[in-house]
């Protein structure tokens, strides 16, 4: 028996938020807004919160701050999200402030404690908490000594695995990095990222490049176009469900967890894009990246209207 449904493992972030602004300011020039928010972000956490709001039982590997655990722990609390797996250190918590107009975005990271992300990993207790889990997903860009160390343990320890690195260029650009790709059970990549695996913005040259590379499946986010998946040298394709979008941060991640919970259903893959297709949609509805994840009697609800019950 398992300890938990899915383990997350990734860096996570304190958001900090703040819009409203009219105009950007010149050097050494002060703006002022009343719009702030402070938040948990980065994948791994939208994820984990995408996931326990969907009814799994899910634990959060990652490392912050020690000042920030008691907010941490709350924050993820108010989701269901187990936190057995924060690592606590001396330091500070990666940080993020986003800073908006009405007309363009900018991001500014400190990366922190996700720095010794790896570390952690590294230590014998990991694997034997990574283990507990039915599936394990890494929101992460996986170190080849790490991956090879911990991918072949989880599946002799008869976990799943799925792998969103994000948006790496050099990660991606890395043939050795192949490895890893084909050591997962699935491989979630958007756009962007596909096309740096494959050298090409084509889905059509993806798809061909999976297939070569004998990845086992690969489902590939277009974003409000859908997603195609490559599943045992078959394809499918669905579209997304119509919303009005907002705000399309995390859009990706709450789509992993639409696509997670499926798997654990053991559903067919139509039927996980389209549960993915559905979150990654829904999370787009409100600013901020955990306000609109659904729970499943919405996720239900939209199901039947976009695809049909």
């Amino acid at each position: 028996m398992k300890s938990w449904d899915v383990t997350v493992v990734g860096e996570v972030f304190a958001d900090h938020v703040l819009s409203g602004f009219e105009n950007w300011p010149k050097p050494g020039e002060e703006v002022v807004t009343d719009q702030y928010t402070r938040e948990v972000g980065g994948g791994a956490a939208i994820t984990a919160c995408g996931l326990s709001r969907l009814g799994r039982s899910v634990n959060l590997v990652a490392v912050i701050g020690a000042i920030d655990g008691g907010w941490f722990e709350h924050r993820l609390g108010a989701f269901g999200v187990g936190a057995d797996g924060l690592r606590k250190v001396e330091g500070n918590t990666g940080t993020t402030i986003s800073v908006s107009t009405a007309a363009d975005r900018s991001f500014f990271t400190y990366a922190g404690a996700n720095r010794r992300l790896a570390e952690a990993l590294h230590k014998p207790d990991a694997l034997a908490q990574l283990s507990q889990s039915r599936h394990v997903h890494f929101a992460m860009p996986l170190a080849r000594s790490l991956a090879g160390e911990l991918l072949r343990a989880l599946s002799a320890a008869g976990c799943t695995m799925s792998l969103d690195v994000g948006f790496q260029p050099h990660w991606l650009r890395d043939p050795a990095n192949l490895n890893s790709c084909r050591a997962v059970d699935y491989l979630l990549p958007n756009e962007k990222e596909a096309a740096l695996l494959c050298g090409s913005d084509k889905p059509e040259e993806f798809v061909a490049f999976a297939q070569k590379a004998q990845l086992r499946s690969c489902a590939l986010k277009l974003g409000a176009r859908g997603a195609l998946s490559i599943d045992e040298g078959m394809l499918r394709s669905v579209a997304a469900p119509p919303v009005a979008a907002l705000d399309p941060t995390g859009a990706g991640d709450a789509f992993d967890a639409g696509f997670i919970d499926a798997l654990l259903d053991e559903v067919s893959v139509e039927e996980r894009l389209r549960r993915a297709c559905i979150c990654g949609a829904l999370s787009t509805r409100f600013a901020g990246a955990l306000a609109g994840l659904p729970d499943r009697e919405e996720l239900w609800n939209v199901y039947e209207q976009t695809y049909g019950s």
